[in-house]
């Protein structure tokens, strides 16, 4: 079985998602014992999109946020490196109209500038060898005025909320996931992922950096994930 580390090198990443792609979703709302769904609510809304744009849905898995988001009436590219993802995206969402699947690697998308009215990472962009070079390279995809909205595990503020949180990470996680994941190992990854990942402050910091304005960041389930969103300039 696929382990990834965090040197994150993208073979490693894709083949460990390959290998738990059936599951993968369902693995999910179990370890986060259904706010999964909540985060994904909160994240299309953040989104914001309308009938008539395009969105571009990246480290999409399975497809299911790009599915919800284009029931607002958009076209949503759903991209992703792992061909076992998106083959079991195409499965459940290929004959929507408007979702279409690309494998793309986030720090070198295959698209032109200005392409998208929006762009979107759901729990992808720590899973990105490089990634600033991703929050770069979706600034370039994106229309001059357009939006970028991260949703990404986080940092709790609460310093004993955070401590539960880190026990729940290091002990239950880890028994719920042999119950449900064909690959519990690959969730030792993404455990240790979540944990090295930066705080919300240094996030918002890098999309600063790259030129996205107004960049705000508020958190969900007590920080526990957060979403930050940012405008390209006009």
């Amino acid at each position: 079985m696929n382990k990834a580390d965090l040197s994150k090198q993208p073979t490693q990443v894709s083949a460990m998602f390959d290998e738990v792609a059936a599951h993968y979703d369902r693995t999910n709302t179990i370890m986060s014992m259904g706010n999964d769904l909540l985060w994904r609510v909160a994240t299309t809304r953040a989104v914001d999109a309308v009938p008539g744009e395009r969105i571009l849905d990246i480290a999409a898995g399975t497809g299911t946020s790009s599915a919800a988001i284009a029931k607002s009436g958009a076209s949503v590219v759903a991209a992703d490196f792992s061909p076992g993802m998106l083959e079991v995206g195409r499965k459940r969402y290929g004959k929507l109209a408007r979702v279409s699947f690309v494998e793309a690697d986030a720090t070198n998308l295959p698209f032109a500038d200005n392409e998208f009215d929006a762009t979107t990472i759901s729990f992808g962009l720590r899973n990105v060898v490089e990634p600033k070079k991703a929050i770069a390279e979706m600034l370039r995809v994106t229309k001059p005025g357009g939006r970028i909205v991260i949703c990404e595990f986080s940092t709790p503020p609460n310093a004993a909320f955070r401590g539960l949180y880190d026990f729940y990470l290091g002990k239950i996680t880890p028994a719920l996931v042999k119950l449900a994941s064909s690959n519990p190992d690959a969730y030792d990854y993404l455990n240790d992922s979540i944990q090295a990942w930066p705080t919300q402050q240094v996030l918002a910091s890098w999309l600063r950096e790259a030129g996205w304005v107004d960049v705000e960041y508020r958190n969900l389930t007590g920080g526990i994930t957060a979403l930050h969103r940012g405008t390209k300039a006009s």
